[in-house]
């Protein structure tokens, strides 16, 4: 008889219809009216959902009995509050494992000392559970309901040095790391057993490797072995992991990681995915040696029927691929890596699986290798790969490289299709990304699209980006199009002045340049917008700035073409208050190339008598 599980139908419904790639992210389409526009908005706006369930979730474990009617059907326990006060008052083992199961720290220690001091011994599963508890937490009382944007990494990353993320300010979490405390009560507990076992030990080994105290680990695990313990492949995984840490030679760093292995192999313990992925990790910290050893490694873990997870291939491209400059060195691997993982399904396993794709994405960029790019794209549309791009950042850096690479080596229609593609279902670009598109507009001579782009940078909130606003105004004013473009260039153009004006509260406020007000003016001189481009020229005056020679030349052969005398002696004047080199060649093109009347010759020549005195 067939079974179907409850979500059968909804994804059987799921699999007939595509992405819509003009919507936003899935995550917004129940609240059209907060769909967000630009990058900003998004993570506002996620994060503003997160706190929003937060808040309600606050709300309804606080006051339970204010929702105690279940309205669906069948029950859904999440939307039901939760038990997180302690029920039970009596001083038992029942009481403590109420605690425990509430992630109570420091009421599970407390617990825990009152029944020792009443002479009940505590049974050795439950010490364990305690000591899991408490080694989990760093001896801490746990961050209840973090968002997922604001969590920070557990496993070793506290022996880095901090990388703070370009364009992130400090975090208060980058700092206040918790650490393994002296004599804590983990440790504390573990001394008062009478005959801690292997999972006691695991336990505290854990813990240790987790919270930074990494030789106390292994003077633990000695103890352990002294003691005629065996280890499980967890305690071994975390052993593992801290190797790199231990040493300082890459020799003996690998020297400690193989002693682990045949202690695991002597006390027949199985290794996993997450150990072998502990070992190609701990490879990226081992130099040379590292890339003798990745691919033994690697043929092992196959050869014992271990399927590699994404970190397994991340850690091992990891291992040749560590700066841009080697790229090319090892271009062959990520081929062969990607040829392997092409067509495959992959599930979660270990936590570093999300950074696959935008590590090797960064390789694809480095190495302008377009196809392998197009290889790990495709792999997100197998099975549910795209749920192991990771979150909000993640997305945003992957799809950042890939669109860099499109726009570097691609053709502008391939580059302008993956664009309509990706934004704003996916991707929002920043103004760095806007700038490369740009650049591919340029090399094809495709810069009639500009006005059609530049809609989409005022709809992403980069129109306040000088940079950007500044070389899309070069790229239109740089030379002159058919009627019809230069037309729309100068629609564009005037609706970057209005910009220059808003002073809209939360918003930074454009400043004129030099630059922007001489390619606004020489778009509408190509437009044959004189009096327009009169107005952006007298602002030249008002904002301090110096119009070039070139935009004063450009401009006299305009108003020759319209035989305008009057705007000609004026264009003079301006030139002249400015203290500019060209006025005396002006005054004798505009003397030569117009008829002027007395008043005009005089005037010209008053500025040409001034220019020697």
């Amino acid at each position: 008889m067939k079974t179907w599980n409850a979500e059968a139908v909804l994804q059987a419904l799921a699999s007939t219809v595509n992405r819509d790639t003009t919507a936003s992210n899935y995550v917004f389409q129940d609240d059209s009216y907060l769909t967000p526009r630009t990058s900003r908005e998004f993570k506002l706006y996620y994060l503003s959902q997160e706190s929003g369930r937060n808040a309600a979730k606050y709300f309804i474990n606080t006051f339970p009995r204010y929702f105690q009617k279940d309205f669906a059907e069948p029950h859904i326990p999440c939307l039901m509050p939760e038990t997180l006060e302690l029920q039970i008052d009596e001083v038992s083992e029942r009481a403590l494992t109420e605690c425990i199961q509430l992630r109570k720290v420091k009421a599970a220690v407390d617990m825990f000392d009152q029944l020792t001091q009443m002479g009940s011994p505590v049974s050795l599963d439950l010490t364990n559970d305690l000591l899991d508890l408490i080694c989990l937490y760093g001896d801490q009382e746990p961050a209840q309901d973090v968002p997922p944007e604001q969590r920070t990494n557990d496993m070793g990353e506290k022996h880095d040095e901090i990388k703070i993320k370009k364009g992130r300010p400090r975090r208060a979490s980058d700092f206040l790391k918790i650490v393994w405390g002296e004599n804590n009560n983990a440790e504390r507990i573990f001394n008062m057993m009478p005959e801690p076992n292997s999972c006691s030990y695991g336990a505290l080994i854990r813990g240790m490797v987790k919270h930074g105290s990494i030789p106390k680990a292994f003077i633990m695990y000695n103890d352990m072995l002294n003691n005629q313990l065996t280890a499980d492949v967890h305690t071994f995984n975390a052993l593992i992991s801290a190797a790199p840490y231990l040493k300082e030679k890459y020799s003996e760093k690998w020297d400690l990681i193989i002693d682990l292995l045949k202690q695991m192999a002597y006390q027949k313990v199985k290794p996993n995915v997450l150990t072998f992925n502990a070992v190609l990790k701990a490879l990226q910290r081992c130099g040379a040696l590292g890339r003798v050893q990745a691919f033994p490694v690697l043929n092992e873990m196959k050869a014992l029927g271990i399927a590699p997870s994404l970190a397994s291939y991340d850690h091992f491209l990891g291992i040749f691929y560590k700066a841009a400059s080697q790229a090319q060195e090892h271009k062959e691997i990520i081929q062969e890596v990607l040829n392997e993982v092409s067509g495959k399904s992959f599930a979660a396993h270990d936590p570093d699986d999300v950074n696959f794709f935008m590590n090797t994405m960064k390789i694809c960029l480095d190495t302008k290798d377009m196809e392998q790019a197009y290889k790990l794209q495709s792999l997100l549309d197998i099975g549910e790969n795209w749920k192991l791009l990771g979150d909000s950042f993640h997305q945003s850096v992957y799809y950042g490289r890939f669109f860099n690479l499109l726009c570097m080596m691609e053709h502008v229609d391939v580059v302008l299709k993956w664009y309509r593609e990706l934004s704003p279902s996916l991707f929002y670009p920043n103004s760095q990304r806007m700038r490369d598109l740009f650049q591919a507009l340029d090399m094809d001579n495709r810069l009639d699209i500009i006005p059609q782009i530049w809609k989409d940078i005022k709809r992403m909130g980069h129109d306040n980006n000088t940079e950007l606003v500044e070389e899309m105004l070069s790229l239109m004013a740089r030379e002159k199009h058919k009627p019809e473009v230069q037309q729309s260039f100068a629609e564009c153009a005037l609706d970057v002045k209005t910009l220059y004006k808003q002073t809209d509260y939360g918003r930074v406020q454009l400043n004129w340049s030099a630059s922007s007000l001489s390619s606004i003016t020489l778009i509408l001189l190509a437009a044959g917008r004189i009096q327009q481009a009169w107005e952006i020229l007298m602002l030249f005056k008002v904002t301090n700035r110096v119009p070039s020679e070139y935009l004063l030349k450009q401009f006299l052969d305009c108003i020759q073409m319209n035989n305008n005398s009057e705007q000609a002696v004026a264009l003079v004047q301006i030139s002249a208050s400015f203290c500019l080199p060209l006025t005396s060649h002006l005054i004798k093109r505009v003397q030569q190339e117009f008829e002027l009347n007395e008043e005009q010759k005089n005037t010209l020549s008053q500025l040409e008598s001034s220019l020697f005195e």
